[in-house]
C-alpha cells in the first residue's frame, strides 16, 4: 500500500488526542457516562452496605445489588434511546 491513499474512514482516522475523543463520545451520547456513574455509585454503596448489613444473608443483599445497579443502567440506557430519538425525530433540523 502507498502512504498517499486516501483514508477509508477519514472522521476517524485524524490525529486526535484520547481526552478529545473520549469527549466526543460523551457529547455524542450522554447517557452512558450517566449510567456508568449510576453503576459505581451503587456499587460503592453496596460495598458500604455490606459492612452493615446486619443479619441479612450475604446472597440476598448480593442480589439487592445486582438488581440495583442493573436497574439503574437499563434506565440510564432507556433515556439515552429515548433522548436520542426526541432529538433525531421531533427536533430534527428541516432539510
Amino acid at each position: 500500500m502507498s502512504s498517499g491513499q486516501e483514508p477509508v474512514y477519514p472522521q476517524y482516522e485524524t490525529e486526535t488526542s484520547q481526552t478529545s475523543k473520549l469527549l466526543r463520545k460523551f457529547k455524542e451520547t450522554p447517557f452512558v457516562p450517566i449510567g456508568m456513574a449510576g453503576f459505581a455509585v451503587v456499587v460503592g454503596y453496596g460495598l458500604y452496605r455490606l459492612k452493615h448489613r446486619g443479619k441479612m444473608k450475604m446472597s440476598l443483599h448480593l442480589i439487592h445489588m445486582r438488581v440495583a445497579a442493573q436497574g439503574f443502567v437499563v434506565g440510564a440506557i432507556t433515556c439515552g434511546v429515548l433522548y436520542s430519538m426526541v432529538r433525531e425525530y421531533m427536533f430534527k433540523p428541516k432539510e
